[in-house]
């Protein structure tokens, strides 16, 4: 059952992120594309520490670790 409800938010979330998307490619929306939103955080630096880059590469090795580690 809680396999069943997991899978559902991830897909939730997965249509969520795609409406969103459809919606920021509008002509005229204000809303910033995926693409945008991955390079805002990949030029986001702490001095000189690339905390957005390390960000992103936590997310994908999340991603990775859950999806793709069978």
């Amino acid at each position: 059952m809680m396999r069943a409800v997991a899978i559902g938010g991830f897909l939730l979330s997965l249509v969520l992120v795609g409406v969103l998307e459809l919606l920021a490619r509008r002509e005229g929306s204000r809303l910033p594309t995926l693409g945008m939103v991955c390079a805002h955080l990949m030029r986001y630096e702490v001095g000189t520490v690339p905390v957005g880059r390390i960000g992103v590469l936590g997310i994908w090795w999340w991603v990775g670790w859950h999806f793709f580690a069978r």
